[in-house]
């Protein structure tokens, strides 16, 4: 989300780079496609119009895939703009939008998710028919969202992102991994992302443990815990995709990630044709 070209010139920042990434990353696997979009400057931003042509440029490549756009409040505070793109409608609209359950410090930035932002997005998405992607940095995030399922702002079936590793809030560790894992219920279905170095050994623990991943150039950009070979998001999907068949847990391939999830087969069922 806030990576540049200096960083590393294997970050998609146009609508042409990010569509050559997903089709490359949905080539080798991948099912959920979890999007950022950047202005005319290559900033981050939360219009729906940039956002637009990257939802339908992945229907094309594929429309069996998971949308799931940022409503991050990294950049942007007020629930109006966070919410914008959850107004796209047609093949515009995603099928999901992240949704943090807290408040929580970056290693240069705070991400600030107030209790009221926080449930007028849940039921923004409610409203719209879109289903959170439940982030949570601290095990006390996951009893904010049981909170919400309680009010029926949230409903079942649940999906929980868990993210490790982040300087000042969860560490990567399999007692951290624990403590969320007792907080969640047993229908949730749950996946795990690494911050920096710790994105690897994060994927295996979710793996080893029964659950799903979450990975790529948002979270870490690098192959090795050296830094010494920058990424492609393309290759970070490879690896997982490896160590998950190491293990023996096939790759859902998306119409099977559309079922665990709760969300209906899209209208499209190839580019170009109406089912």
């Amino acid at each position: 989300m806030v990576a540049t070209k200096e960083a590393s010139p294997h970050v998609p920042l146009s609508t042409s780079e990010i569509l050559d990434d997903v089709a490359a990353c949905r080539e080798l696997g991948a099912s959920i496609v979890h999007v950022h979009a950047r202005d005319e400057s290559a900033a981050p931003t939360h219009r729906a119009e940039y956002f637009a042509p990257i939802i339908e440029g992945i229907r094309a490549i594929d429309p069996e895939l998971v949308v799931c756009a940022s409503c991050s409040g990294r950049f942007v505070s007020d629930l109006e703009s966070r919410a914008e793109v959850l107004e796209l409608e047609g093949d515009s609209k995603p099928d999901m939008a992240s949704l943090t359950l807290g408040s929580n410090n970056f290693r240069q930035q705070a991400s600030a998710n107030p209790p009221e932002v926080i449930r007028g997005l849940a039921e923004w998405m409610k409203r719209r028919a879109i289903k959170p992607e439940l982030e949570v940095f601290e095990p006390g995030m996951v009893d904010f969202g049981k909170y919400l399922l309680s009010k029926g702002v949230v409903e079942e079936p649940c999906y929980v992102n868990i993210l490790l590793g982040n300087l000042g809030t969860s560490p990567l560790s399999p007692a951290s991994l624990s403590a969320f894992l007792t907080q969640l219920p047993a229908s949730w279905t749950w996946g795990v992302g690494g911050i920096g170095r710790a994105q690897l050994d994060a994927n295996a623990m979710a793996i080893a443990a029964g659950g799903h991943v979450r990975v790529g150039l948002e979270d870490n950009l690098w192959l090795d815990r050296d830094r010494g070979r920058l990424a492609t998001n393309a290759e970070l999907v490879e690896r997982v995709v490896r160590v998950a068949e190491l293990l023996e847990r096939p790759i859902a391939p998306p119409p099977l990630a559309r079922e665990l999830l709760g969300l209906a087969r899209p209208a499209r069922t190839a580019p170009g044709t109406v089912a």
